[in-house]
């Protein structure tokens, strides 16, 4: 049955379902009604785009600027609105210009690359334990294990503090989706404090005792607020954490449904860099982000008010037939178009490099030493977001290369 359901003026009102369970079919007849079209989602208007040039277009725009989630009149979720209000991802023009050259000091093509080795390791480690087990479950037995060691190990965050990050990153993620819930707002409140108190105390001690990791180097350069410095790591936690446990697991779920696909890997390894950027366009890890008109404007021969929300549709213009040839299937050998999964423009995805590493060498090592792999649960659950495409798990039996 189809529950996209529309008003007298045929604007399309999304609900949460139709967006998680099966987001491409969605995809497709949004488009039959061209490139933007007026709708709303969970009840909150705005414009739909699905074509890639327009969506590029508004990345690259900076007269569509993001806002936080929450609703500026509120008065309740103060810690949640403090942290995001002070995030990255959030601010804008010189704000942002200012924040985003110091936390890229700490992303530099050379320091990422020094990650390799770590990466490599972790990754064996834990091929070590679980090929040999009978089944294991790829999100949290493998993806999580390794994101969250990486970006701990980036962070300068305490060993025994990292087996939370799970919980941390998954509630946050929560509190920016759009279908957030008062009671996910009211935990991701708590936790803001929470988590404020717990970078604050960090922070004192990495003042004292300045490290090798990126709190240190951001303490030490000195330039932004302690508000700015605990917003960004809080921002790096999910970010860091959550796009890349759910590239790494979308990427066994799509060779996995695309057994053709494996095959070819296997017979030339030197594929895996251009599978991940398959499975970033064919399955992004987001699919679903926001921008505001800040002044009456016109996109593909719509006119967008200033004030105005656009649904920037990124799983949509990734698989748009005016752009890439066959966008339905998923194939490791197709000719590279860029895609838009990490964005464009001034909030183009800080952490890319990064996380397309860890993919890479995760998906490079697991193809090396597994033959064949199949799940073990019929069913294939998606954790119920609308603007991210998250496994809850996907447990798996393998066959081991000889």
């Amino acid at each position: 049955m189809n529950t996209v359901s529309q008003t007298k003026a045929k604007q399309i009102r999304l609900k949460r379902d139709d967006l998680f369970k099966n987001p491409y079919g969605l995809y497709k007849r949004l488009r039959e009604r061209g490139s933007i079209y007026k709708g709303s989602i969970l009840k909150q208007p705005g414009w739909f785009v699905t074509g890639y040039k327009e969506t590029a277009h508004i990345l690259k725009d900076p007269s569509f600027f993001t806002r936080i989630p929450l609703p500026e009149s509120t008065e309740k979720y103060s810690h949640l609105k403090q942290i995001q209000s002070k995030m990255m991802l959030y601010m804008n023009q010189e704000d942002h210009r200012k924040l985003r050259l110091l936390v890229n000091k700490g992303f530099t093509p050379k320091q990422i690359a020094g990650f390799r080795p770590l990466i490599e390791e972790v990754v064996d480690f834990l091929l070590d334990e679980l090929i040999v087990k009978e089944e294991f479950d790829v999100v949290s037995d493998f993806a999580f294990p390794l994101t969250s060691l990486v970006i701990a190990t980036i962070l300068g965050v305490l060993e025994e503090d990292r087996e939370t990050f799970r919980d941390w990153a998954a509630l946050l993620l929560q509190s920016i989706d759009f279908s957030r819930s008062h009671k996910t707002l009211e935990a991701s409140d708590q936790l803001a404090e929470e988590l404020s108190e717990y970078f604050s105390s960090l922070i004192v001690k990495k003042r004292a005792e300045p490290g090798d990791d990126l709190i240190s180097l951001l303490i030490i350069e000195n330039d932004c607020t302690e508000d700015e410095l605990i917003s960004t790591f809080i921002l790096l936690v999910i970010a860091g954490h959550e796009t890349t446990v759910n590239l790494i697991s979308n990427t066994i779920h799509s060779f996995l449904k695309h057994p053709e696909q494996w095959e070819v890997l296997k017979r030339n390894p030197s594929l895996a860099g251009y599978a991940i950027e398959e499975v970033l366009r064919f399955e992004s890890p987001t699919q679903l982000t926001a921008r505001v008109a800040m002044k009456d404007t016109e996109v593909a021969g719509k006119h967008i008010t200033c004030g105005e929300q656009l649904y920037l549709m990124l799983g949509a213009a990734n698989r748009d037939p005016d752009v890439f040839d066959e966008p339905d299937e998923f194939l490791i050998t197709r000719k590279q178009v860029p895609h838009l999964s990490f964005g464009l423009g001034a909030h183009f995805c800080l952490g890319s490099t990064l996380a397309r590493l860890e993919a890479q060498i995760a998906l490079s090592q697991f193809s090396k030493r597994v033959h064949t792999y199949n799940q073990t649960k019929a069913e294939i659950k998606w954790r119920p977001l609308t603007g991210f495409r998250a496994l809850e798990e996907l447990r798996i039996t393998v066959q081991t290369s000889n």
